[in-house]
């Protein structure tokens, strides 16, 4: 059973920090393409980053480009979110998600990903 576990989402200040983290069972890890996407209320879902099956490829969507770093460590079956300068506008329940690719890349539409996790809220407020 294929289980995505996200943690890390928290209450931060503008021009703060955060790291998310998301761990998987159930799947072989380092054949699939991890994104993260994010949901605010009211508002669509949409894909904020993803990282390739050896973490050699990675895209961002423009609005956090040069603030949000996404890596993955295949080991420990974990990829991470790491999150500067956030903003008000960054306010979302983040979740982590993943689908098997046999080619190197990644791709930001959700249409591709195959499975889930149930996501953690960032808040950023003064």
């Amino acid at each position: 059973q294929v289980q995505l576990v996200e943690s890390g989402g928290d209450l931060v200040q503008p021009g703060g920090s955060l790291r998310l983290s998301c761990t998987a069972s159930g799947v072989v890890f380092d054949s699939n393409v991890i994104g993260w996407f994010r949901q605010a209320p009211g508002k669509e879902r949409e894909g904020v980053s993803c990282i390739s099956r050896a973490g050699g490829i990675v895209r961002y969507v423009e609005s956090v480009k040069g603030r949000f770093t996404i890596a993955r460590d295949n080991y420990n079956r974990r990829v991470f979110l790491q999150m500067d300068n956030l903003q008000p506008a960054d306010t979302a329940v983040y979740y982590c998600a993943a689908y098997v690719h046999d080619l190197t890349g990644c791709a930001l539409a959700e249409a591709f990903y195959q499975h889930w996790g149930q996501g953690t809220q960032v808040t950023v407020s003064s």
